[in-house]
């Protein structure tokens, strides 16, 4: 299994999202926070999502995810994942994305590299072990983050 890139730019400049769920039931959002590496020996993923998200009740109720990165034109379909709730919109059926099965849950057929991943871990980052910056930064007036871990068991790319 080999996936070359920049790792500290994957995340931040590319467009990537998050989807956990079946083929019948599942929830996808953008995320721009997440990491790339190895622990416990395995080579892992890790993402960042809010606890009022609703693809963070996808995540706490399977054992895997994907992690998928597009090219820039996906840009404007990719906002609308970032920006709209699956609790307010079907995307599961949403226009200009191809839902696919992969070992249990999904990706999409217009990623250019996607990450299945095994969820390995699951924890919440407490504020109080934070830097006060931080905190006022991003948690102010939002909902804090539950951090994943999961490992990378196929990588698939177009």
């Amino acid at each position: 299994m080999t996936f070359n890139t920049d790792i500290f730019s994957q995340f931040d400049k590319k467009w990537a999202l998050l989807t956990a769920g079946t083929k019948d039931n599942f929830n996808s959002m953008t995320i721009s926070w997440g990491g790339l590496g190895t622990l416990w020996g395995k080579p892992v993923v890790t993402s960042y999502v809010r606890t009022s998200r609703y693809t963070h009740e996808f995540l706490d109720s399977n054992d895997y995810f994907t992690v998928s990165f597009y090219g820039e034109e996906m840009k404007q379909i990719l906002g609308v994942y970032g920006s709209k709730s699956g609790r307010d919109i079907d995307k599961m059926h949403y226009e200009g994305l191809t839902a696919q099965e992969v070992d249990g849950t999904v990706t999409f057929a217009e990623a250019e590299v996607t990450l299945v991943c095994k969820k390995l871990f699951m924890q919440p980052l407490a504020e109080e072990n934070m830097s006060s910056d931080i905190v006022d930064a991003f948690y102010k007036n939002d909902a804090p983050h539950d951090m994943y871990i999961g490992e990378v068991v196929k990588i698939i790319e177009k």
